[in-house]
């Protein structure tokens, strides 16, 4: 389109004289001038005076009272989260590691969708079990997505992706590894959390390169620390997963240069401990910790990298400090 609006004319009148856009264009007197004979403030008050109000559908709804949120133990989309269970007033110490196994080696550029899928849930899964277990029609399972607000499914789902490859297990893709305290039979993850858990038993993640790569997936951090994940391993963290697994309370710890779990022979199948963490305690932060694997010993480097990450994990988690924070 090839046309000048303050050079060349719209058309012309009924006389046949060409009308410039500057001639029927309103100035802004006059655009001000009808806006102010036409509009006013008691019209916004009258039509939005009962915008909150709803209509009788909106009205007849049930709805509890009180000052905080009434949770449905019956419902499989959102349930009270365990994030605050037994949690006191003042944060305890920091502890150095213990008798931790692993429950997964695994390699390069695990992504959050590894980590934390989003996708549809299959019935013979764990979460799919779990929701079938409360009546759930397969039917309507939904995503892992959809039913985010549900630390069941979502605990279940995590480390669940159908390509996720963990090298505890040769030949096998899934949500799986072993179960040491089974003498190494092949279990779900989430199977061998419970066991460990109900055990008193830490749990360590072993990884290659950028862990954690991708979206941010929230999930990512929180099912893995729903697990009993203490510490996670890896050669290089992406930057956002990192700071969320402080966020959550577990400790990143990245391999020397040079070093991962093949070059330092590990196989998965040691006990793990981890000391020097509790410098923490101090006010500082650590650089290294010492690592022992079985009869083999290293350093990790710690990826805490603020004083204010340092504080998150010292309350064992953002939404601890928050809340502590607020109660002060």
């Amino acid at each position: 389109m090839n046309h000048d609006f303050e050079k060349d004319s719209l058309g012309t009148d009924k006389d046949g004289k060409e009308v410039l856009l500057s001639e029927i264009w309103p100035s802004a007197k006059e655009i001000q001038d009808v806006i102010d004979s036409s509009i006013s403030s008691e019209m916004f008050k009258k039509d939005y005076a009962t915008v909150f109000d709803g209509d009788h559908r909106w009205k007849s709804l049930d709805t509890p009272t009180g000052k905080t949120f009434e949770w449905d133990a019956q419902s499989t989309y959102v349930r009270k989260p365990p994030y605050f269970d037994g949690m006191p007033s003042q944060p305890k110490p920091v502890t150095d590691i213990a008798s931790a196994r692993v429950l997964a080696i695994l390699g390069d550029s695990v992504t959050t969708d590894h980590i934390s899928p989003a996708g549809n849930i299959k019935a013979d899964s764990p979460a799919g079990k779990y929701l079938e277990a409360h009546g759930v029609a397969r039917a309507d399972f939904n995503s892992y997505g959809s039913r985010r607000g549900n630390h069941e499914v979502m605990i279940r789902g995590t480390f669940a992706n159908i390509r996720l490859k963990n090298m505890l297990l040769d030949g096998v893709e899934g949500g799986f590894t072993r179960n040491f305290l089974d003498n190494g039979a092949q279990s779900t993850i989430y199977d061998a959390s419970v066991a460990y858990q109900a055990a008193g038993i830490p749990l360590v993640i072993l990884a290659g390169k950028e862990y954690g790569s991708g979206s941010s997936r929230d999930w990512a951090a929180k099912g893995t620390a729903l697990l009993g994940v203490r510490a996670v391993i890896a050669e290089s963290f992406e930057r956002i997963h990192r700071s969320n697994l402080i966020g959550m309370g577990v400790l990143p710890l990245q391999f020397k240069d040079g070093e991962n779990a093949q070059s330092l022979g590990l196989k998965g199948d040691e006990t793990f401990a981890i000391s020097g963490i509790t410098e923490l305690n101090g006010g500082g932060i650590p650089k290294e910790v010492t690592v022992t694997a079985g009869d083999k010993t290293f350093t990790a480097k710690v990826r805490i990298d603020t004083p204010g990450e340092g504080d998150y994990y010292r309350h064992g988690g953002i939404m601890q400090y928050v809340l502590r924070q607020l109660l002060q």
